[in-house]
């Protein structure tokens, strides 16, 4: 198939597309599938909590206590539901990040170039390939240039292997491997060339699908935060299990009772088992990089989520991610004379430029996908109307690629009277392929004069060629110098507000461009980057010492003429001056530099799935204030999960505490496992819904970064924690032993002692939701799921307290209202001194 027939390919309607889905499936493996209900509820049936309330109401059966049995049973279902519906939800949103994360693919449908998930392509789709693409199906290649594919994914062999389009429709398939083929394979990766490939395999039926080979999307490997919170919840586990046997010692050794020593073992287990936190931080990591979607940023690694608040340095190409990406050709310069096209819009472009914008035109793509080029193109189509200048007759023979050692590509057209060739590129690299001197005076005042209004220039160049046999470098053609273009490239408007932003938030933005210095600093000037008079090049980066470049990095903010593979150097320089580097990154060579860093971006419109994959986020509109969003919704999900945590531990202390301490003391029992389960019902959502849905801090992005050694678990939360939880354990054991001395009955003492212990759980909601701003300020923060939590809790709280029925449950008595003010000022009181500590805390900053 020819260039020409490849163009008429318009691809499959949309109802051909729905169709294929329909009988065929999407093209996905199976190991993608996601977790149903079933599934779910497997898992909550081994949970140890599950278990525990099993078997309390198994011990209550035996008791021949059915109430209480049937209670405790009914509860299973009820904390079973609430964890389904948490784990759905997590469910759903890693679903979303799955689609979103599948290689994308550049498809031909109904005649329109469109670019979808991986996982919608179906058999006999029309596939665009380019260079860094992971090809997301088994294909027949009907046309190509210079195409190579890395099989090792499939073979083992590094070497990539060239493809040769298909002569026609080939129906047999091969195995991977070898040159010269016709077929590509799922997974395989393009590391040059481009061409037009038809699917004929998707899913399973793919050869990675036949031989069992899994892409995984979502990395699994257990984050920092997920290693510390593994080693509390076994030290705390541990203490459970020594204390839990402790208990049914005493109690059948000194008291002879084994059912209730068992009873009361496992209530306090329940007390204390940490259960919450690994449940708190799957539930935050995944919704959390949901949110951040929401921002355009998608989280392909977990741990990126933990870094972005430690963030102290941010590495930005400048096109397309500070800039839009919107190019418009300003200023062309031809045999000595400039024109500014931008000025002269309604005018007829003079002839003298005509032959410059000819073979700017040829040294492109036929059907441009380049910004660049397609401005070049549109400004042919309107200034050389004459067809002699379109060549649309000319045969494309072969490119001469761009490469680090040469900025320049070049194209091979035949003519009746031999070859024409087209070059375009870094103007340097075509003053040396022309063989003009790299400091040609006249030429390079036009070029700082085009440089220094922030335009990107290329310069152009022509050659003819007589021989039959052509050169293998482009050095071997007698090129003529034909002039220089200059796109402007307007400034995203989002962008000065934004790098203000990441100042104010202590991070420091690095502008890394290929373009002229001249060009970078007036950009840096527009977006307001500081320290716009120094820049360091490419040339002199290769240059640079790596101890004087560990210390002039310190400073410079610039960094221009610069190739993507010296973005490592910029890399390794930072980490070794102690920054906590994200660097932003598009093509196959940015992938080692994206690797490196802390945090590597990717650039989901423009960038290749070779950088997708070796970053651990991926812009999906390519924009720069994406990045400073996700900062901050990084820095919130960390401030959150540490409130959350702080709950979590003070909110157990109590708990626990109560259940144990009557037993130790001989006093009557304070908690039954009904009690615990009802504690758990306030809990559970608290922890993981409300604080997960928690808002920014108003001073979140006027902090410094977070010290990347700082623990999720640090001495003073573990410290403040701890006392929040232990005066809410006073007040309530004192309110309890109080009412005994006055004469109150067991079932009122406990109830007095557990309203006492619901508000004191409620307030210790309000005080961690900010550790700066009181709990009454907070109040006017909505959180709709804290609105929820609280009313569940006052009125099934009513519920056990005033229904005759649930309060025999419960082991209450009746209340008067002046009991109840009693108990719920003591539960204010518990955590009165935090406040009064936030108040002091301000006073003194």
């Amino acid at each position: 198939m020819n260039e020409e027939e490849v163009k008429q390919l318009t691809g499959l309607s949309q109802d051909a597309v729905k169709e294929k889905i329909s009988s065929d499936g999407y093209n996905e493996l199976p190991s993608s599938k996601k977790r149903n209900v079933l599934d779910i509820m497997l898992d909550v049936v081994k949970e140890p909590m599950f278990l525990l309330l099993v078997a309390c109401g198994t011990i209550y059966l035996f008791l021949g206590d059915l109430q209480e049995a049937l209670l405790l049973l009914g509860f299973v279902f009820v904390v079973m539901g609430i964890t389904i519906y948490q784990e759905s939800k997590t469910e759903n949103a890693l679903e979303a990040l799955r689609d979103l994360s599948s290689p994308r693919a550049l498809v031909i449908r109904e005649g329109v170039q469109t670019r979808i998930a991986g996982r919608e392509v179906v058999t006999e789709d029309v596939l665009i390939i380019r260079e860094g693409d992971r090809i997301p199906a088994d294909c027949l290649l009907l046309w190509s240039i210079n195409l190579c594919v890395d099989e090792s994914l499939l073979t083992g062999e590094s070497v990539p292997v060239r493809k040769s389009s298909a002569k026609e429709e080939v129906h047999d398939g091969q195995r991977p491997g070898g040159d010269d083929t016709p077929y590509l394979f799922s997974g395989t990766l393009v590391v040059q060339g481009q061409g037009v490939a038809r699917v004929k395999s998707i899913g399973s039926h793919t050869e990675m699908g036949k031989i069992g080979k899994v892409l995984q999307n979502i990395e699994t490997e257990k984050t920092k935060i997920q290693l510390e919170t593994d080693g509390l919840v076994k030290i705390v586990f541990a203490c459970a299990v020594v204390m839990c046997l402790i208990i049914m010692v005493i109690y059948g050794l000194v008291k002879g009772q084994w059912l209730q020593g068992i009873l009361s073992g496992i209530t306090l287990a329940m007390a204390m088992l940490p259960e919450e936190f690994p449940v708190v931080l799957t539930i935050f990591l995944a919704l959390g990089a949901w949110r951040i979607s929401k921002k355009n940023v998608l989280t392909r690694k977990v741990t990126s989520i933990e870094t972005l608040g430690s963030t102290t340095v941010l590495c930005t190409d400048k096109t397309g991610t500070l800039t839009m990406n919107q190019m418009t050709i300003k200023k062309i310069v031809s045999q000595g004379m400039s024109y500014d096209v931008m000025e002269n819009l309604d005018k007829e472009l003079p002839e003298e430029f005509h032959q410059l914008i000819e073979f700017g035109i040829l040294a492109s793509k036929k059907d441009p996908f380049d910004p660049m080029e397609k401005a070049l193109t549109e400004l042919g189509v309107k200034a050389l109307k004459e067809t002699e200048h379109i060549h649309t007759d000319w045969p494309f023979i072969q490119e001469y690629p761009l490469s680090r050692e040469l900025l320049a590509l070049s194209h091979v057209w035949e003519t009746k009277d031999g070859y024409v060739i087209s070059a375009k590129g870094a103007p340097e690299a075509i003053l040396s392929l022309c063989h003009l001197p790299a400091d040609e005076a006249a030429i390079l005042e036009q070029l700082n004069a085009m440089t220094s209004e922030g335009l990107r220039v290329l310069g152009v160049a022509r050659s003819v060629f007589k021989s039959k046999q052509l050169p293998t470098n482009q050095h071997d053609f007698e090129f003529e110098f034909l002039g220089l273009i200059g796109w402007h490239d307007p400034v995203r408007p989002s962008v000065p507000q934004a790098i203000k932003e990441c100042y104010t938030a202590g991070v420091r933005v690095v502008m890394i461009t290929g373009d002229y210095p001249a060009t970078a600093q007036c950009i840096a000037k527009q977006i307001g980057l500081s320290n716009v008079g120094e820049v360091i090049t490419g040339p002199e980066l290769d240059k640079l010492p790596k101890e004087e470049l560990q210390e002039r990095i310190r400073t410079v903010n610039i960094f221009a003429r610069v190739v993507p593979e010296q973005k490592l150097l910029i890399v390794e320089a930072l980490k070794a001056n102690k920054e906590v580097v994200a660097m932003t990154g598009d093509g196959v060579n940015d992938a080692p530099a994206l690797k490196a860093a802390h945090i590597g971006i990717a650039m989901g419109e423009r960038g290749t799935d070779v950088a997708r994959e070796s970053a651990g986020l991926v812009l999906l509109n390519d924009d720069f204030t994406s990045i400073v969003d996700a900062i901050r919704m990084g820095r919130r999900i960390y401030d959150n999960l540490k409130k959350a945590m702080a709950y979590i531990i003070s909110v157990h202390i109590p708990i626990a505490g109560i259940s144990l301490i009557p037993v130790l003391m001989g006093w009557p029992i304070v908690l039954f496992p009904m009690h615990i389960v009802f504690l758990e019902l306030i809990i559970d959502p608290a922890c993981s819904v409300v604080f997960e849905s928690e808002p920014d801090e108003a001073d979140i992005m006027s902090r410094p970064p977070r010290n990347p050694a700082t623990k999720l678990f640090e001495n003073k939360m573990l410290f403040i924690s701890l006392l929040q939880g232990l005066s809410a354990l006073v007040v309530v054991t004192f309110v309890f032993k109080f009412a005994l001395i006055l004469g109150q009955d067991e079932a009122e003492a406990r109830a007095l002692a557990f309203i006492t212990l619901i508000v004191s759980n409620l307030c210790l909601i309000l005080v961690n939701r900010s550790w700066v701003t009181s709990m009454w300020k907070s109040l006017r923060t909505p959180n709709k799921a804290l609105k929820w939590v609280f009313l569940g809790a006052i009125v099934f709280l009513a519920l056990v307290i005033y229904i005759p029925f649930l309060q025999h449950m419960f082991y209450f008595k009746d209340m008067h209202w002046n009991d109840v003010l009693i108990s719920t000022a003591a539960g204010f009181i518990s955590v009165l001194w935090f406040e009064l500590l936030k108040k002091f805390s301000a006073k003194k900053s």
